[in-house]
């Protein structure tokens, strides 16, 4: 049997519940650049759904993908420090021109994604609405969680990986987590780089930043 059979597009769908988020948030957006604040957090709220986060951790939480590698041939070593690329992540302009690549979608799970800087800005708007109290996953906001992108590294930064852009990926945080330092192979997933990047009208509600 040809091993891309056994191969997954990604650890698990997302459910509606993410999609119907990113619609709600967008809408809050929409909002609140119409000046109508009291309806834009209000929907900001109800796109905090705890069937999201049942979804996220049963991909980064405990017993999830990267607690499980699969058996592989001649598995790439895990390096030392002194012997990774220096530089772990790509710089600005090359962030650009990733984001400009891949779009505000994960290459893997394909849900729309808001990046961190984004996020901050809505919540200095709204902080009681969008909850991100602590570092602990339960205190924050379940869709943005699970939205959050990420600049995932194909072949891992402590495999031997670059922040080349040919090996780097805009992904989910539960996608980029739920692999850690482990290789597509040792997961089980398909590399997204083999299928084009579909368009898509989702801006990961870019508008709202100044």
């Amino acid at each position: 049997m040809d091993e891309r059979c056994t191969l997954k597009r990604c650890f698990s769908h997302p459910p509606p519940e993410v999609f119907e988020a990113a619609r709600l948030l967008d809408a809050a957006v929409s909002a609140h650049m119409l000046g109508r604040r009291e309806i834009a957090e209000q929907l900001i709220r109800l796109a905090d759904m705890p069937a999201i986060a049942g979804w996220t951790n049963s991909i980064w939480g405990t017993g999830g993908p990267w607690s499980r590698p699969r058996p592989v041939n001649d598995p790439l070593p895990y390096l030392p420090e002194f012997q990774r690329a220096a530089k772990r992540m790509p710089g600005k302009t090359e962030l650009v021109a990733l984001l400009r690549r891949d779009g505000f979608r994960c290459r893997f799970c394909r849900m729309p994604l808001v990046r961190k800087e984004t996020r901050d800005h809505l919540r200095g708007a709204y902080p009681s609405a969008l909850r991100w109290e602590s570092n602990k996953n339960i205190d924050q906001h379940t869709a943005l969680q699970a939205m959050w992108l990420q600049y995932d590294h194909i072949v891992p930064h402590s495999r031997g990986g670059t922040s080349e852009l040919d090996n780097m990926l805009v992904t989910c945080a539960p996608c980029n987590y739920g692999r850690g330092h482990l290789t597509l192979e040792e997961v089980g997933l398909l590399d997204p780089r083999s299928d084009e990047v579909q368009p898509s009208d989702w801006d990961g509600l870019e508008r709202f930043r100044p």
